[in-house]
């Protein structure tokens, strides 16, 4: 095989593995290469916010392909050629009613798994830990009031993987646990948004947010702040690290020490991200 077969061999592979998903490259709880889809689910909220999204997806299939038939009928059967003399009614009680009724029943439809998807989001449970992140420019502060109160800051990371979500300290939380997140801003509006857990709201500032996730896979989890916050915008991510339950316990311990001296962090000493 000469040097132009090895090169188009390679693309071919490259090609295959990307059209594949991206295994090589990502794993649960980050974007993949070429996907198409939502992130694969880490929570009860994301499991019913994909089935919510599924169900619509096929309910506009239906409804499209429904009315292309339609378009297809009128074409064929009531064209010019086919019926030269053209019909003059101008009422249809039956089919008006139809079309009337069958969107209501169609919306009611949707809309009851709709408010449940909300009342879900919306209604924190009782949660076994709080954690306090404050959006800052450009980067996220995390403070454990259940656990110590200790606090510190997280900085996108440029050493680290995967490109432009990987920080020096990643938020730790156990697995299968309700964590409340109470969101705030400190300087201008950001926004807190984890795909993998369907968590997103807005980090205001001198207001208290909350939301709540509870991660059912241990891993790494990433996310990025969703609002146009600045110059930097791009480059202050939220990485999550979900562990089991000693694992967190001996990183909390590990933590007090760490940050005791309400250091909150190693901005002080850390890069700023390049652009």
């Amino acid at each position: 095989m000469g040097p132009v077969g090895r090169h188009l061999l390679g693309l071919a592979v490259a090609g295959l593995t990307l059209a594949t998903g991206g295994v090589a490259f990502a794993e649960l709880g980050q974007p993949k290469p070429w996907e198409w889809t939502l992130q694969e689910s880490g929570s009860p909220v994301m499991d019913n916010i994909v089935w919510f999204h599924n169900f619509l997806f096929v309910l506009i299939t239906l409804i499209t392909l429904f009315v292309l038939a339609l378009l297809v009928v009128v074409v064929v059967k009531f064209n010019a050629r086919a019926n030269p003399v053209p019909s003059r009614t101008t009422h249809n009680t039956l089919i008006e009613v139809a079309w009337t009724l069958v969107p209501v029943l169609i919306l009611v439809g949707i809309s009851v798994p709709s408010f449940r998807l909300l009342f879900l989001e919306l209604d924190v449970p009782k949660a076994d830990i709080t954690i306090k992140a404050t959006g800052k420019q450009w980067y996220w502060s995390y403070a454990y009031p259940d656990n110590g109160k200790f606090e510190f800051d997280s900085l996108m990371a440029q050493d680290k993987q995967p490109r432009l979500l990987g920080v020096d300290n990643e938020m730790v939380v156990p697995v299968n646990k309700v964590i409340r997140v109470q969101v705030t801003g400190a300087d201008v509006i950001h926004a807190f948004a984890l795909p993998a857990f369907g968590v997103k709201i807005d980090a205001i500032p001198g207001r208290l947010n909350e939301t709540w996730f509870k991660a059912t896979k241990t891993g790494m989890f990433y996310g990025q702040c969703s609002e146009l916050c600045g110059k930097d915008h791009a480059f202050m991510p939220i990485a999550i690290r979900v562990v089991e339950d000693t694992e967190f316990a001996s990183w909390v311990e590990t933590a007090k020490k760490k940050y005791a001296s309400g250091g909150t962090s190693t901005f002080a000493s850390a890069a700023g991200p390049t652009q």
